[in-house]
């Protein structure tokens, strides 16, 4: 989950104030231990607001440093992340000295013509995910809570506090190795895309100052990690994303994940709109265009691709690239787009450098795609010959 472009100026409370004296005295401390001290009390006043549910003295500090450059705006942000995924605590049977948890995410990258599935997880399937989760990725002495839901961007928590808050729930069960049942009443609905992340969401927990994760351990390696779960948990995970296409990524720390999900989804959302329009049209990537344009709102935003079909400036196809927190219009986004297209066999780009207004269309909000021409235009599929067989799906 990108950490956000901060806009606004929020009021400053006594708590923001103390955020940010805080925040500023860790990053000009001279020693480790020094560093310990103001740590400690950075913790405190963060898990007090979270706790009582109070996220604006947190987004005000975080904005106030942000504007102010330097080290300390990363100093926050690293300890609100840290607060919301980690808990550390004593008690339990098996953690008479004490444990650590950890909110993991599970990110799956899909794409399907026919809708990418979100919501409950079967008993059994769970079963089949623990299993693969506890063999490949986990440490072994961990203990594992999987929240039984496969959860989309839109359904992920929305706040610090909501984050903070399923760690706690998803902490509880996982002392006693037992998963979480997630309330899909009361779940966000999905947008539905071509291309889209989903995630599996849980807590490790282990002895106080134990490995959480196999290449933690002497004999492990997250290369291997990854490799078993992209081929096992890929099996567990395909009942559950029937006719889809999915790419499998490393279980990670929340914050980590989510982040890391949103920069590897870009390139792999072009790819995807490749393939689909190949089995769309039955053509080859050869024959696609695709135009390229900059939007702006009062920074560059993003950009967005029209896809055409190389003998048509009609845009059949669209898809946006974000830019990330720590890109801009000096960042070597567009090259990559360029290099992404040609990878997935796309010869024919256009570049277009002039600015266009970050516009949506009237009557549905979808996104304006830029045509050959320069205009942003509403993508619209042809009517399909139905005498065409679509290429199998990957």
């Amino acid at each position: 989950m990108k950490r956000s472009r901060f806009s606004r100026r929020n009021k400053h409370t006594p708590d923001t104030e103390l955020l940010i004296r805080l925040c500023n005295n860790l990053v000009q401390s001279g020693s480790r231990l020094e560093d310990g001290f103001w740590e400690e009390r950075l913790t405190a006043a963060i898990e007090r607001l979270l706790a009582d549910d109070e996220e604006s003295p947190i987004m005000a500090a975080l904005d106030h440093l942000y504007g102010a450059g330097g080290r300390a705006y990363d100093a926050l942000a690293d300890m609100v992340e840290y607060c919301c995924e980690t808990s550390i605590g004593d008690g339990g049977e098996a953690f008479t000295g004490g444990y650590d948890a950890l909110l993991i995410a599970a990110p799956v990258l899909a794409w399907s013509r026919y809708g990418i599935p979100s919501g409950p997880i079967a008993a059994e399937m769970l079963r089949n995910l623990r299993v693969q989760l506890q063999a490949h990725v986990l440490a072994r002495d961990a203990r594992l809570a999987l929240a039984d839901f496969l959860f989309s961007p839109d359904q992920l928590p929305q706040s610090y506090p909501a984050t903070a808050s399923l760690t706690r729930r998803l902490t509880k069960v996982a002392l006693h190795d037992r998963d979480l049942k997630i309330d899909a009443q009361q779940m966000a609905e999905t947008v539905n895309f071509l291309s889209d992340t989903r995630y599996l969401l849980a807590v490790v927990a282990v002895p106080r100052g134990a490995p959480l994760f196999r290449w933690q351990e002497e004999d492990g390696s997250k290369q291997e990690a990854l490799r078993q779960w992209r081929i096992q948990g890929g099996e567990a995970l395909r009942p559950l994303l029937t006719a889809c296409a999915m790419e499998l990524h490393l279980p990670e720390a929340y914050h980590a994940a989510t982040r890391e999900a949103d920069r590897v989804s870009r390139p792999y959302a072009v790819r995807a709109a490749t393939a689909f329009l190949q089995t769309m049209f039955n053509i080859t990537a050869a024959d696609l265009r695709a135009v390229i344009a900059p939007f702006y709102d009062r920074s560059l935003e993003e950009y967005r691709i029209g896809f055409t079909l190389r003998n048509s400036h009609d845009v059949v196809h669209g898809i946006v690239w974000p830019l990330l927190f720590d890109e801009d219009e000096g960042s070597d986004v567009l090259s990559q787009i360029e290099t992404t297209l040609r990878e997935a066999g796309v010869h024919e780009v256009i570049v277009l450098d002039h600015r266009f207004p970050l516009e949506y269309c009237d009557d549905c909000g979808a996104p304006l795609y830029p045509d050959p021409d320069g205009e942003p235009v509403h993508a619209e599929l042809p009517e399909i010959d139905e005498t065409i067989t679509p290429r199998h799906l990957h």
